[in-house]
């Protein structure tokens, strides 16, 4: 399956992010994430350094499009193959970035993706 980065993770259970952490682990999808607060969910490390993350396919994610604006750049050094646009995460401006750069751009939810098992 396609090694994916959570983008904005949460410890907090209730938060979709974390949702989908869980969600890849039990469908087999090698995950790393990156949040503001480390910790541990469903046995994946959320580190807050993305120097620590590398060879990704797919980063999906889960902050909105303000707060991505610090993450441009970061996003598009890691070279994923795709950024997936969960709802309430939509930024035209940035896919344009990343199409530019090779990047596919998928607005979707991840949770239904693997859920009708398209991710």
């Amino acid at each position: 399956m396609k090694k994916t980065l959570v983008f904005g993770a949460s410890l907090k259970p209730n938060r979709y992010s974390n949702i989908a952490i869980h969600r890849l682990v039990d469908s087999g999808v090698e995950t790393l994430a990156f949040g503001l607060k480390e910790g541990t969910v469903s046995g994946v490390n959320i580190t807050n350094r993305l120097s620590e993350i590398s060879d990704i396919h797919t980063i999906t994610l889960y902050i909105n499009p303000k707060r991505q604006e610090e993450y441009y750049n970061s996003i598009i050094s890691l070279s994923p193959k795709r950024v997936i646009f969960n709802p309430g995460t939509e930024n035209p401006n940035f896919y344009k970035l990343l199409k530019n750069n090779g990047i596919e751009v998928e607005v979707a939810c991840t949770l239904v993706l693997l859920s009708t098992r398209q991710y």
